[in-house]
């Protein structure tokens, strides 16, 4: 094996050798002098060639266009520029714009060009000073006149070139100095002064510039001694050669071993090409088999999952179901992080609301879309959103759900208004919906055989249906865990939405993750629902306030009502619900989850008497500030402040019906 290696690279190296040698023997036969050549009065020497000229001649980033067989142009960045002259001893080059022209002052530019024009790449460069700011005239439009003692740079086009809006042009500068109401057209190299006094200049001074042209400077390239050789060109497109006219066939041969380094890299070249022609198909194909496996290996456990559940009542439908049902994806209802959410119609003629999960969204095996399905596919009450079918077909996933008409709650907690506009609700709607999603949530906890852990419970994430009773939806982050387990488990990371999870998912000292943690949620929902989240409307000095902090001191001092921005009166019902909405929320965002009520608790003092309502402990802003209570969590009835009935009131967002 080792013998046949060496036979094949030897081999290998004999081939390449006599290709090179081939080559450059029908290199010396086919060249040709490429002697200098002109255009009009402009000398063409290496670098520079004409296009008309074979390509071994000069440099293809320097290819001239030899027009009307007497104007040299040149092409940069897609402008096009007469030749004025080429200086071969300082490697300069003067350019004009192929648009001005010499007897014709209304005649501008057509292409900006900027240092930005002239990158690594290009075989041009701006010719500046360090010490000195780019010389560049700025051609504007401004809609309004221009006054000179405020822009003494200016220099007005008129009468060459009128018309409106008003036009200028800007000597030296920066865009800094160009006007509010002026916008910039173009931006050309100058070799007008832009220091000093400029006020003597007029647009013909600056017309008369543009037509001298501008001066570019070229990179030095290699083999300058082309420029007195009888014979120069470029081997391989890029590397000079510069002879004698008698050069023969050997030297060729010579410069093959001359530079016998750059046949070695050709040779080590060709070898490692030639082992990724045939070792690349085995990559390309390895990579796809576990490509495969990884995303056969996701399906399939979803597959086993969706089997293993024999008393599921929703629908398994088929991707082509789910495209009938939404009409093609017609009537989009919104977008997040998850996918997007349709608009759809059973075949029974109920509508739906379908939720396409994102098909590149591989993470956990899909474990979210199993977290959704697992929950709410077996649970059935009237604040929990009905899961009513499914969509499994490999990378395409579905959910489908009852529609609620009237949105989520997220649109209705403003003080602005509801989803449209005009639709309010009032704090008797308002109690209702927090009552029904605590019951939603309470059942989760601990109405059925599994505990479901929500941990994401927001406004966005509750429905409401045309009755408006909440729909408790989105378990893509829901915990299972036995009903008989107990009270807390293990999360290897945070989960939920910033301000609505609880502080025991940050802060380990504080407890145990547990139920507790959509408590504090349900309490930051109610403190939404109950109040401006964005904190007091009239504090003395609101820039350290904590909203909690804030709604405790009101309700200690007693100075609670219902703000009702959107009529005069309030009756004593909607202040008994604010005081009440606000009690329960502060108990239930407390900082340790100790200190907290279950969710049983916390219906129970939803549909309490406001005067069995103990008061609950300040809440603390850091962990190490939270006082500890009894086990239950609860202040006994002594420490009831009696001035929570007084006549005092506090602010809090509100709307009648």
């Amino acid at each position: 094996m080792a013998a046949l290696k060496f036979f094949t690279l030897t081999d290998l190296s004999v081939v390449l050798l006599s290709v090179l040698v081939l080559l450059q023997i029908c290199s010396a036969q086919n060249r040709h002098q490429c002697a200098p050549s002109s255009c009009g009065n402009i000398p063409i020497n290496y670098p520079f060639r004409l296009r008309v000229e074979p390509e071994h001649c000069g440099y293809p980033l320097y290819e001239l266009v030899c027009e009307n067989t007497n104007v040299t142009v040149l092409y940069i960045s897609e402008g096009k520029y007469q030749v004025q002259a080429i200086d071969y001893n300082n490697l300069t080059i003067r350019l004009v714009d192929a648009a001005v022209q010499k007897d014709n002052c209304s005649t501008i530019p057509r292409h900006s060009l900027l240092r930005p024009n002239f990158t690594a790449a290009s075989p041009f460069n701006w010719i500046e000073s360090y010490n000195e700011q780019p010389r560049v005239a700025t051609f504007m439009k401004c809609l309004n006149p221009v006054k000179k003692k405020d822009f003494p740079r200016y220099v007005d086009t008129a009468p060459c070139v009128n018309g409106t809006p008003y036009s200028y042009v800007m000597l030296g500068g920066d865009l800094t100095d160009v006007g509010d109401a002026c916008t910039v057209e173009l931006i050309v190299p100058s070799s007008l002064p832009i220091r000093g006094d400029i006020g003597n200049v007029s647009f013909l001074d600056v017309h008369n510039d543009l037509v001298d042209g501008f001066e570019l400077v070229w990179y030095q390239v290699t083999c300058i001694s082309c420029r007195g050789a009888e014979v120069c060109y470029l081997l391989s497109g890029s590397t000079p050669d510069c002879s004698a006219s008698t050069e023969s066939f050997f030297s060729g041969i010579e410069y093959t071993f001359k530079y016998q380094r750059l046949l070695i890299l050709l040779i080590i070249g060709v070898i490692v090409v030639a082992r990724l022609i045939f070792l690349g198909p085995c990559v390309l194909g390895f990579v796809i088999f576990r490509w495969r496996r990884r995303h056969l290996s996701m399906f399939e456990g979803v597959e086993e999952f969706l089997l293993s559940q024999n008393n599921f009542t929703p629908v398994r439908y088929s991707y082509s179901d789910i495209k009938k049902m939404t009409n093609n994806f017609r009537d989009k209802l919104g977008q997040g992080g998850y996918g997007s959410v349709y608009k759809g119609k059973l075949r029974s003629g109920q509508f739906a609301a379908i939720k396409l999960l994102l098909s590149n969204d591989s993470k956990g095996n899909g474990q979210d879309f199993i977290n959704e399905v697992a929950t709410i596919g077996r649970i059935h009450h009237v604040n929990v959103v009905r899961l009513v079918g499914y969509c499994a077909e490999r990378s395409k996933r579905a959910l489908v759900y009852d529609f609620m008409p009237n949105g989520s709650l997220d649109k209705y907690t403003s003080s602005y208004g509801g989803a449209d506009g005009n639709v309010v609700l009032s704090w008797n709607q308002m109690f209702k919906i927090c009552s029904g999603v605590a019951r939603g949530i309470e059942y989760l906890h601990r109405g059925c055989d599994m505990q479901i852990l929500h941990f994401d419970i927001k406004p966005h994430n509750i429905l409401l249906d045309e009755n408006f009773i909440p729909k408790v939806s989105d378990f893509g982050l829901a915990k299972l865990r036995p009903a008989a387990s107990n009270n807390t488990l293990s999360l290897t990371a945070a989960r939920g939405t910033i301000g609505y999870i609880a502080p025991e998912l940050f802060y380990k000292n504080i407890g145990r993750v547990s139920y507790k943690a959509d408590v504090y949620s349900f309490g930051m929902l109610l403190m939404e629902m109950a109040g401006k989240r964005n904190g007091p409307t009239n504090p003395v000095d609101s820039s350290g306030s904590y909203f909690p902090n804030w709604v405790y001191n009101q309700v200690v001092s007693g100075e609670v009502e219902s703000g009702d921005t959107t009529t005069t009166t309030t009756t004593e019902d909607e202040k008994v619900v604010a005081k009440k909405m606000v009690m329960v929320a502060l108990w239930c965002i407390q900082m340790k989850p100790e200190n907290r009520p279950s969710m049983g608790r916390v219906v129970e003092m939803l549909e309490g008497e406001l005067e069995t309502l103990p008061l609950p402990p300040k809440p603390g802003l850091y962990p190490d500030a939270t006082p500890v209570i009894g086990e239950e969590g609860y202040s006994d009835e002594s420490s009831w402040s009696s001035s929570l009935y007084s006549d005092e009131t506090i602010s809090l967002v509100t709307s009648s019906e």
